[in-house]
């Protein structure tokens, strides 16, 4: 069993997204040794990019001060390697094509493997054009996590039979960012990934509280929350670590 499994066997797994480098990696370094101590079971790492297309505001601008702070994906990779550890959780890094090209994929997934992640998540590869990546992941041991949103309809299926890890359920239309209010039917989603696969499905985009969480958990095997996150360390700056750690640990407490 990978890790990335292993993190769904006991109790609902709660997921948290950083984005490395905001406001600097010393920062990042911290909370990802913390998160792991509050009860993340799963810690996706954020590689900061330009262009996300999945992204709204918060994590946008949160990629901006992080390229600004002068974060590459090379220091990344050789902060996680030198902390890993330390770290108690799986890991996932989320990123875009363009910056997996850039660095080239092969390398790419050799560091991955190399420094201790265990998944890479990338939105905007859609299922057709997986094999511009996954080929390169299972030469390196990495899992390609696939993703599914309310308007995967009849590709669900298809998805979910070739999904590794876990399959990311996308809760809202849209990009990432806090919503007050989801009202997609997420346990039809997961309903249909379960009828051709016993892969664990986890919730993201748009869940920042503790009662949505509970809610989203009631369908789902773990919870996903990236923007709340984010806000709070760009509230707090370099001061972020205890309120992160508290929200995990409510968060976490809010699906057991």
């Amino acid at each position: 069993m990978t890790d990335i499994k292993a993190a769904f066997q006991n109790g609902k797994a709660f997921i948290p997204f950083v984005t490395a480098g905001d406001p600097d990696l010393e920062t990042t370094e911290k909370l990802l040794i913390t998160m792991s101590e509050s009860g993340a079971d799963i810690i996706e790492i954020g590689i900061p990019f330009s262009d996300p297309i999945a992204e709204g505001v918060v994590i946008q601008e949160a990629d901006l001060r992080a390229l600004a702070s002068g974060t590459t994906t090379d220091k990344i990779f050789d902060m996680v390697k030198r902390i890993r550890p330390q770290v108690k959780c799986a890991l996932a890094t989320m990123t875009y094509m363009n910056p997996i090209f850039a660095y080239g994929t092969d390398k790419f997934m050799a560091k991955c493997s190399e420094c201790g992640i265990s998944a890479v998540i990338v939105p905007d590869t859609p299922f057709e054009e997986k094999d511009e990546l996954k080929p390169y992941c299972d030469k390196h041991g990495i899992e390609l996590v696939s993703l599914i949103a309310p308007t995967s309809h009849d590709r669900i299926r298809m998805i979910a039979e070739e999904a590794q890890g876990f399959v990311y359920c996308v809760s809202s239309m849209g990009v990432t960012g806090v919503r007050s209010e989801i009202t997609t039917d997420v346990g039809e989603m997961v309903r249909l990934v379960k009828s051709v696969s016993d892969i664990p499905c986890a919730i993201g985009f748009g869940i920042s509280t503790p009662e949505q969480a509970e809610k989203m958990a009631q369908s789902a095997d773990g919870v996903i929350v990236g923007s709340a996150i984010v806000k709070i360390i760009a509230k707090h700056g370099r001061d972020c670590i205890q309120p992160v750690c508290d929200y995990v640990k409510q968060m976490k407490e809010a699906i057991m």
